[in-house]
């Protein structure tokens, strides 16, 4: 889990990068941006991102945004209840990253196993995203470690006490015995059909 946190903490640089200079940065840049020793680190892990289509190149070798780093197109709103007729047309373009990350630098995904929280629609196979930046309050769902076990749970504070609850009935509460870390508090589910 921590190679997989430290890749995304590095991509979200690279995304930042792009929002704020609207380009992607060069292999110097993306060598001073991740820290990493030497250019030839930085075409490294720039050819690791350009094979997992977060990275391309255009005619001329600069490195474009990849399929996976693409806004999704808005075409307007669909009603849940009776069909209507509506006309498609393009309203606005969202990048998914903008919609549901509001702190990069602090936001992290990861994959669910287990059914645990599948009464709060999170099921086995889902990805969470994590940030780990906020502070969790009563009934917000959490990545935390409970004495060395990493687990995610609806986040309880009574008085001194706290403890984590479950989104399925047939697991009881846990409180820690000796120590809890908070990870981080989760603010969306992504899952794939």
């Amino acid at each position: 889990m921590r190679k997989n946190i430290k890749f995304l903490k590095r991509l979200e640089k690279i995304k930042t990068f792009y929002l704020r200079k609207k380009r992607m940065p060069s292999l110097a840049e993306l060598a001073s941006l991740l820290n990493l020793r030497s250019k030839s680190t930085a075409f490294y892990f720039c050819n690791l991102l350009i094979k997992e289509g977060f990275l391309k190149k255009d005619e001329q070798g600069r490195l474009i945004p990849g399929e996976r780093l693409k806004p999704i197109k808005i075409l307007g709103t669909i009603q849940a209840g009776f069909p209507n007729t509506t006309e498609q047309e393009v309203l606005e373009t969202i990048s998914l990253d903008e919609f549901l990350v509001k702190n990069p630098q602090s936001t992290f995904m990861v994959r669910v196993s287990g059914d645990s929280m599948v009464g709060a629609g999170i099921m086995p196979g889902d990805y969470v995203l994590v940030d780990r930046s906020l502070i969790p309050k009563n009934g917000q769902i959490v990545v935390a470690q409970i004495d060395g076990e990493w687990t995610m749970k609806y986040f309880f504070r009574e008085e001194e006490k706290v403890f984590l609850r479950s989104a399925n009935k047939k697991y009881p509460p846990i409180s820690p015995k000796n120590e809890l870390v908070i990870g981080g508090v989760v603010i969306g589910v992504i899952r794939k059909y």
